[in-house]
């Protein structure tokens, strides 16, 4: 019979017939793991995962750790989940593991939380066993003007629901640490604050802190109080330092303004000064004018220097008179 088949015709058949042989040697052994676990993913189906780039064993190894959990989940949505560039292992983990805990979870909702960039398997822990997060110190000021810095450690279990856009955990520390803040802001006295640390949790537990976020707050506790500085003090201190430079400069400010003062009356008193000393000097040109000129006579001239020396001495008189007496 194989006489009749032209030689090039052979060659191809033997050709498909080593393909066949070499898939079924690949494939054979993963096969039959999944006959004998139920799973029933026929050899043909792991040769188009093959062709379609997925990894056979990782869905055949899914599927069976589904089936004896007692999971129903389609082979198709496991390759296109692969195919998504999903975590096929990791959200068949988070189904086994939210079934024994009785959390509800289908394998929408869990293909849907593992592409947002969730670690769903830990999502579904977190449900069960619930996670402590701590606060940086937060540090806010009490009516009395006495800073009281807190240290929280918050409790949170994951919201499965809300995973898929809801927010993260930086949300819940920056809401919590607000609530701080305004607590311990809306207290008369910072010894409020250290008598009455509860105050605090249960005041901003009853915010609402985990509205539209990923997780749901159990407990706020406060795991440490203390004192800080006295900012109530220290701002006076900064005002008071405040004004005492601006009394200061207003003080410079003035001064200024008298030494320029009495520098213009200084260059005033000189101006005059030299106006009268060359109104002086004017005197005798027009004495000596008025000679030549006839209008003032020999005697008229004795008569005004007789009239200058006798007022020297009475200015000299004057001041002698205001001189301390003489020591005997």
């Amino acid at each position: 019979m194989f006489s009749e088949i032209p030689t090039p015709m052979l060659f191809v058949l033997g050709g498909l017939i080593l393909v066949f042989l070499f898939l079924l040697a690949s494939f054979l052994g993963l096969w039959i793991q999944a006959l004998f676990s139920g799973a029933h993913i026929g050899m043909f189906s792991m040769v188009g995962m093959r062709i379609r780039k997925v990894n056979p064993r990782l869905i055949v190894t899914s599927k069976i750790m589904a089936v004896k959990a007692g999971i129903a989940v389609e082979t198709g949505l496991l390759e296109a989940h692969f195919l998504a560039g999903g975590n096929v292992m990791r959200v068949i983990q988070s189904l086994i593991a939210a079934d024994k805990a009785g959390i509800p979870l289908n394998f929408k909702q869990a293909t849907a939380i593992d592409l947002a960039g969730r670690n769903v398997l830990e999502a579904v822990q977190m449900s069960v066993n619930p996670k402590v997060v701590e606060t940086p110190v937060v540090a806010a000021m009490a009516k009395d003007g006495i800073q009281v810095k807190a240290l929280a450690r918050v409790t949170v279990r994951t919201n499965i629901n809300r995973l898929v856009g809801g927010a993260g955990e930086g949300t819940i520390l920056a809401r919590v640490g607000e609530g701080i803040v305004s607590t311990i802001g809306s207290a008369d006295s910072h010894k409020d604050v250290l008598e009455h640390p509860d105050r605090i949790s249960k005041t901003v537990l009853a915010k609402g802190l985990d509205a539209g976020t990923a997780f749901e707050i159990l407990s706020i506790d406060i795991a440490d109080v203390e004192v800080g500085v006295n900012i109530g003090a220290k701002l006076q201190m900064d005002q008071a330092n405040a004004d005492k430079n601006i009394a200061q400069a207003k003080a410079e400010e003035r001064r200024a303004m008298a030494i320029a003062l009495e520098q213009e009356n200084l260059a005033r008193i000189q101006e005059m000064r030299a106006r009268l000393v060359d109104a002086e000097a004017q005197i005798p040109l027009a004495m000596a004018e008025a000679l030549r000129n006839g209008k003032m006579g020999v005697m008229d001239y004795y008569n005004l220097k007789n009239l200058q020396a006798d007022t020297e001495m009475r200015q000299n008189l004057a001041q002698g008179d205001n001189l301390p007496p003489a020591k005997s």
